[in-house]
This record gives structure tokens, sequence and C-alpha cells, in this order.
């Protein structure tokens, strides 16, 4: 049996901004999860299993590198978090492991299943693929040589939630290690992971079974390998597409026999679709879309997703919001079409600031406000803009958008509040929207990663 890397993370999906409004119930969140990582410890070391913590100093990268250098074959590695979302009412725990990965799903799945027997109060949310992470993928479950889950403890700011962590801590450390060493114990009948370095850990010459890969619906001629569920590529593939190589962190490539290859699902942050069958061994690649994705991000550009897909999407992700909002994908589509902005971007940087119209924090429903518009004086005592109706709501959130965006004037009565205060032009791509729609510093990637999404489960990548 190897040895558990355990580290406690600091609240909400890496590397998100976490202002003081978020620090649900007064808690400090890093206070919180310490203090239950330091329980695990000690059950797991009761059991005499080996445990190895990270220094809380580090931050993530600083993390996955110290656990690369030390990793060796049996070991895994597991980081605790607590959820933060807009909507109050959602509790739970939840696993998240690399996509596409039926091994590591199902480690996740083992590891929830424990937590939630030990503690039967706590809803189990099951086994989630990274890639509905707030930034489309999580470096703990990519980045680390060996095998890596990344679980969400509790929504942090559900009072329930909070309380039940609070006083169940010592049933929680125990569910969290009954599932820690289940997983141990699966992982150590599996062949050897590779690490950053590639150094040997068995005796044994390392062998990895061969996959096919599918170019744009042709056969590639090189193949592919699969390392525990995880398929990877030759780097030669990834040059000949004529991508960034220096964009795939080294920590998702591994030389064998002679050969680099990269982790394929890493190649979706460079809007490459890959998808696996597992029947076949197959991993389609593609890079031909009905889109032009050097566009994706530009602000003024055309959208492309129908109402019936955006409907679709919203379905997906708050089957409850049709009830009051059916008639916002026509709305976006609509009004964005009139000004000349994406609408695909309008609509999941609304379902980002209304955490798919579950609303919550300072914006209230009845408000109408769909992208936590400002308002341009404070004299109604509410926090943020105030409009009639969804429509005219929907509007002013496109108007905002095309006010950064752009320095064409408007084809529509002004409705937003703040529309004279923008420098217009300032912000044509997403990117440019981070530090001045929201401090978050990965606003942009969040939006980009729900676009992401809704193309895919379109068919549209």
């Amino acid at each position: 049996m190897g040895k558990i890397f355990i580290s406690a993370g600091h609240g909400g999906f890496e590397g998100s901004f976490r202002d003081l409004s978020e620090m649900a119930g007064g808690i400090i969140e890093t206070a919180e999860l310490v203090a239950t990582r330091d329980l695990v410890i000690a059950e797991l070391r009761s059991r005499g299993i080996s445990i190895v913590a990270p220094s809380d100093d580090l931050n993530l990268a600083e993390t996955i590198a110290w656990i690369n250098s030390r990793a060796t074959s049996q070991d895994v590695a597991l980081s605790l978090h607590m959820d933060t979302v807009n909507a109050s009412d959602l509790r739970g725990a939840t696993s998240y492991y690399i996509t596409n990965n039926a091994i590591r799903k199902r480690q996740a799945e083992i590891l929830t299943n424990a937590l939630t027997k030990r503690v039967p109060e706590i809803a189990n949310r099951g086994a989630k693929a990274d890639t509905i992470a707030g930034v489309g993928s999580l470096s703990f479950c990519r980045q680390i040589a060996i095998p890596s889950l990344l679980l969400e403890l509790v929504f942090a700011n559900n009072s329930q939630d909070r309380l039940l962590m609070q006083t169940r801590r010592r049933d929680y450390a125990i569910g969290i290690a009954d599932g820690i060493q289940a997983w141990l114990n699966e992982t150590a009948t599996t062949i050897p992971v590779y690490t950053t370095a590639n150094r040997p850990t068995t005796t044994k010459p390392v062998s990895y079974p061969e996959i096919n890969i599918n170019l744009n619906g042709q056969s590639y001629e090189e193949k592919g390998i699969l390392v525990l569920g995880n398929v990877l590529v030759p780097v030669d593939l990834v040059d000949r597409l004529g991508f960034d190589i220096s964009q795939i962190p080294l920590s998702c490539r591994l030389r064998y026999q002679n050969i680099v290859y990269v982790q394929a699902i890493a190649l979706r942050e460079l809007n490459i679709s890959v998808s696996w069958d597992s029947t076949t061994r197959t991993l389609f690649v593609k890079t031909i879309f009905k889109v032009f994705v050097g566009q994706i991000d530009r602000i003024m550009s055309v959208g492309n997703a129908s109402e019936v897909q955006l409907l679709m999407f919203l379905k997906n992700n708050n089957e409850t919001a049709l009830t009051n909002y059916g008639d916002l994908p026509h709305l976006y589509r609509e009004e964005a079409e009139i000004e000349g902005v994406n609408h695909d971007i309008a609509f999941c940087q609304m379902c980002i600031e209304t955490g798919f119209l579950r609303f919550g924090r300072d914006i209230e429903p009845d408000q109408n406000n769909f992208a936590s518009l400002g308002a341009a004086n404070f004299t109604k005592n509410i926090s943020g803009a105030n409009f009639t109706d969804q429509h005219t709501g929907v509007r002013a959130h496109i108007q905002h958008l095309k006010a950064y965006a752009s320095n064409a004037p408007l084809f529509q009565p002004v409705v937003a509040p703040r529309f004279h205060l923008v420098a217009r032009g300032i912000a044509p791509v997403l990117s440019q929207l981070t530090g001045r729609w929201s401090i978050d510093s990965l606003y942009d990637r969040k939006i980009l990663a729900l676009i992401r999404r809704l193309y895919e489960s379109a068919g549209i990548f």
C-alpha cells in the first residue's frame, strides 16, 4: 500500500478571488479545512497508513510541484476544499476527477460514498468531471502525476452544511479516511503510474497499452497510450496541428519509449475537441468546427448556439429555472443580434453571474438583473440595478457589454444605468473584462469554460 498526499485547499475552486462577503457565516475556510485535514491525518496514521502533507504556505502550483517531486508508485493525492456558490440552498459533498477517466471516476465515487455512509446527513453529490468546475478544469486533478482527486466537503455558504461539519468533524474525518483506505487498496492493484521525473517505480519495465487516434474523421498514423485511464497522445501531433505546446504544463507530459506524450484532455484548453470511445479504444480529436474558434472570446461577434440549445444547456444545469426564465434564450439572442454582441458570451456570462439563475448573495430575482450590473446611484437602498422586467434586464446586459467592447452607437434606447460611465471600446475581448466587470482573476476563464461546455453539449465542438 502506498502513501497519501493530503492538502487543505483554500475554499472554492482553485484560484478564485474570495472577498470578505464570501466568508460565509463568519468562518475562515482555511482554518476549517486544516482542522478537518488534521483529524483525517490522525485517523489514517492510527491505521498504519503513511501520510504526507504539503505545507499550508504553498500555493496551488507549488503544492503540485512539491507532490510530483516526491510521488512514487501506488501513492495517491487528495485536496480538501469547501465550495461557495451564489445559492445558499445547495448542499452536499462532491468529489472531482479528471474528465473522461473511468478509473478516477470510480475512485471519486468510492470517496464520496464512504464519507456519506459515515455522515448520512450530508447529501452525496457524487463524482463529477472537472470540466464542470468554474474554470473548466482543476489543476490538482490534472497536473499531479499520481492519481488525484479534489473533495468538496460542504457548501460553505449553507448554514446546515457548515454546522454539520463543525459538529461532526470527527465523523467526517473517519468517513474520508475510510474512502482513502479503499482508494489506496484499489490503487495497489493497478499498473505503476508515471512521475514528473519519469523515474522507474518498479523493477519491471513499465508498459502502457496503445490506443487509436482519429483526427478529424481520419485514422492518425501514430498511436497514443493509456496510463491509468488517462489518454496521452504524441507531442508531434500537437506540433503538426500548429498549437503552442508551451501552453501544456510539463506535469501533463510523459516520456515513454523515447517519445514524449501529452495528456489528451489538456488539448481542450487549446480549443481542441477530444472524446474517448472505450469500446474501440479510440481517441477522437477534432480541430475542424462549425465555428471559428479564433473569435470565441470576442464580444462583438456572432453567437452560434440556437435558442433550443441554450434552453437545453440551462435545463441541464438548473431545470427549475425553466419555470420562470424559459424566454431568456430568445431574449438574449434577439437583443444581442440587434447590437452585434455574441449572444453565447452574454448568455454564459449570465449563467456565471446568477449561478444558472439561482441568484442569491446581493441580487434578488425580482430585480431582473442578470449580470450583476451596478446602479448609477444608491438612493434605492438596493444592491445593484433594478429593472422592470426580464426583457429590460437582458437589454441592459447587452448594452453594457457593447459599451465595453465597441465604440459603435446603440440601436435601442439606453436602459443600462452606467452605460455612459464606461470608457467605450476598452475591452473588446473577454480577458479584458477581468478586473473591470469582476475582480475575480479567473473571470474570463470561467466564462470561456462555460462556452466550451455549451458548444460541447450542443455538438458545435
